[in-house]
């Protein structure tokens, strides 16, 4: 059921990859509900991915984007605001990667240029992406811009290797330019704890069955799927939450604040 909650409402979506990623249903949940967006990705990665087939789904053109580069991204705020003529009401940053995890490269033993490469593209660019649209004077009064973050930036899961310090970075840079995007601009920024979703890129990441399992059986609620994260993700771009900011929300049945669950308590 469609509740034109974004009806009017103009942003850019990075990310979507396949038909599994969030930022695709994401992109699929907002064109339902009225919002209109370009959509974004590194050059590779739309080369891998059925982006154009989602630009066609929900009418949107795509322009590419290195999100690593002040250059590129300069150049698609000045496309976006062109294309969807206005100022943007709602940014999603749904981009992650580590050439450790890649290569099979354990924590204790990370080759250092690929970790400067994943932090970059994991965590950096989402405050380049911030100065590009603050610079700009990009974004309406009250938009949103949300990233998507898991649980390791807070506790200890030894396979998720140097992603975790990347989400760890991530999430501060939310809160840090959330301060000055709220106080000068009245934009909130957010990052969204997700539970671990079998995306393409999730599923690159040892032992991931076995994250998904496990949280599983620890979560009341059970994992948030993909879908349930687009539509929480609407709730944030959407005006009933314009008075949230500089906030890591955790979006993962409850597993967040459980201890234990008698069905772990069972199975070990």
């Amino acid at each position: 059921m469609a509740y034109d909650l974004l009806k009017g409402k103009r942003g850019i979506i990075f990310g979507a990859l396949d038909e599994n990623s969030i930022a695709w249903k994401t992109a699929e949940s907002v064109h339902n509900e009225g919002g209109r967006f370009v959509l974004t990705n590194a050059p590779i990665a739309m080369r891998m991915g059925q982006i154009k087939d989602l630009a066609k789904k929900t009418g949107s053109e795509i322009v590419p984007a290195d999100a690593t580069s002040m250059e590129d991204l300069d150049a698609l705020v000045a496309k976006a605001t062109e294309i969807l003529g206005g100022k943007l009401d709602f940014v999603l940053h749904s981009i992650g990667m580590s050439v450790n995890v890649r290569k099979g490269r354990a924590y204790t033993d990370q080759k250092y240029d690929f970790t400067a490469k994943g932090w970059d593209v994991s965590a950096l660019s989402f405050h380049k992406v911030m100065q590009a649209l603050y610079k700009a004077d990009a974004m309406n009064e009250w938009g949103s811009i949300v990233a998507l973050t898991y649980m390791a930036a807070q506790r200890s899961f030894p396979d998720y290797n140097d992603m975790a310090d990347n989400k760890a970075y991530l999430e501060s840079v939310a809160r840090s330019f959330g301060y000055f995007f709220g106080k000068e601009k009245k934009v909130r920024v957010n990052t969204i704890s997700q539970s671990p979703t079998p995306t393409t890129a999730g599923q690159g990441v040892k032992g991931f069955d076995g994250f998904i399992s496990y949280a599983e059986k620890m979560s009341p609620l059970g994992n948030a799927t993909a879908q349930d994260c687009a539509d929480y993700t609407l709730t944030l771009f959407s005006d009933l939450t314009r008075k949230v900011t500089m906030q890591n929300l955790f979006h993962d049945g409850g597993f967040s604040n459980t201890g234990v669950s008698q069905e772990v308590i069972e199975k070990f």
